[in-house]
């Protein structure tokens, strides 16, 4: 389990940073849909940084929450900035498929809040 945590903390990083990258490609670039990716992507990688640190406290379900927002936050960005970059998304339908993810994740998030204890 904690090299599950490790990766999605890693992941998490990235997330930001490419949230970083896609803000200053849209406001140099003018890609259209870069600072919703970009917002979506560091918000999300706050979110899942949050529940790493708190998962210790929590069950497996927050393990779960975290990797779904994960896939669900570079579907969705991957989405909008592939259309912007390239005219089309990596897969059919890749950013609403990443929209349902998103909105799956944070409903496991809410479940995920009944498993947590005082310590760890």
């Amino acid at each position: 389990m904690m090299m599950m945590r490790k990766g999605l903390l890693a992941l998490a990083g990235l997330m930001g940073a490419a949230g970083v990258a896609a803000a200053a490609a849209g406001a140099h670039l003018g890609y259209a849909n870069f600072p919703v990716a970009a917002q979506f992507l560091m918000l999300h990688a706050v979110a899942v940084a949050a529940i790493v640190a708190i998962r210790p406290f929590g069950g497996r379900l927050l393990d779960v929450a975290a990797a779904i927002l994960v896939l669900g936050t570079l579907s969705f960005s991957g989405g909008l900035m592939s259309t912007d970059a390239f005219g089309a998304p990596p897969f059919p339908h890749a950013a609403p498929f990443g929209g349902t993810a998103l909105i799956l994740g944070w409903l496991v998030v809410a479940a995920g809040a009944f498993t947590l204890r005082r310590s760890a």
